[in-house]
């Protein structure tokens, strides 16, 4: 039996040997072209980028067209409830994001730019090993000063690739991303796309930020999130109405269930309605 001092001994050495989950960064084909995109960079989230720092700069609005999957990326998401889940989160918080700098108007309606995403890649969250690794972090949390962390392992993934476009068509910004699960960082859900899910919101994120700032993305952002970001996190109305056709947060009710390693169909209803 292992005590007390003997487990926190060995919380470094399980801090270091926690690893991420490993997803490829390679072209998945739907961007209009690819010939503007620098090297990879990044440790956590990689990422190829493009962005036309003047037009982004000069923009005003944008409309966002629903994430779309590539064939391959569709057959290994089980559930079309699924499949909507991950693309609405990750829909969700580019229209949230881009509220700070832009007016978002429907698909369909003249915007400077137009924002469409697609999922190329999904690696599946080991959901056996999801709710072990919460019952190991939450039981630890009862007898020792700091919880364990995640397990390292059935850790999943999330390749996605984004553009957006003029009126007339012309790349003006792009990113072929990809990123795994880690144990530190990413909360355990029991459900097959538990950390894709997860990760749909980091994407949109860095893929706003570039958009917002007209630079690549810096892997710490350390700026305070908006009030209308923090009203719609918490489940209120958005600030522009295009956004609820991606459903709204389910906030702070999200984050409690979170920790008990609840499927995010628990608390998100946004699959429920059919996409736009």
């Amino acid at each position: 039996m292992i005590d007390l001092k003997s487990a926190c001994f060995a919380l470094p050495i399980i801090l270091t040997a926690a690893g991420c989950a490993s997803v490829p960064l390679q072209e998945g084909g739907t961007l209009t072209s690819y010939t503007n995109l620098g090297e990879p960079k990044g440790s956590f989230s990689k990422s190829r980028n493009y962005v036309d720092t003047n037009v982004v700069a000069a923009a005003t609005t944008v409309s966002i067209m629903p994430t779309a999957y590539s064939p391959g990326a569709k057959s290994r998401v089980t559930t079309e409830q699924d499949r909507v889940l991950v693309s609405r989160a990750l829909d969700r918080e580019l229209c949230v994001a881009l509220s700070d700098k832009y007016e978002i108007v429907a698909p369909g309606q003249p915007a400077d730019l137009k924002v469409r995403a697609v999922v190329t890649d999904v690696l599946p969250t080991d959901k056996v090993m999801a709710g072990v690794s919460t019952a190991v972090t939450l039981g630890s949390g009862a007898v020792l000063p700091v919880g364990i962390p995640r397990l390292p392992i059935g850790l999943g993934g999330l390749a996605v690739e984004a553009e957006a476009t003029d009126r007339t068509g012309v790349q003006r910004a792009a990113m072929v991303w990809a990123r795994g699960a880690n144990s530190i960082t990413n909360t355990p859900r029991v459900s097959e796309v538990g950390d894709a899910y997860s990760l749909a919101s980091t994407f949109g994120d860095e893929f706003s930020r570039m958009l917002i700032t007209g630079k690549e993305p810096q892997p710490l952002d350390l700026s305070l999130p908006s009030g209308q970001h923090i009203q719609s996190w918490l489940g209120g109305e958005p600030k522009y109405a295009a956004c609820d056709a991606f459903g709204r947060s389910s906030g702070l009710a999200r984050a409690l269930l979170d920790k008990v390693g609840a499927p995010p169909e628990w608390t998100d209803k946004s699959a429920e309605s059919p996409p736009q």
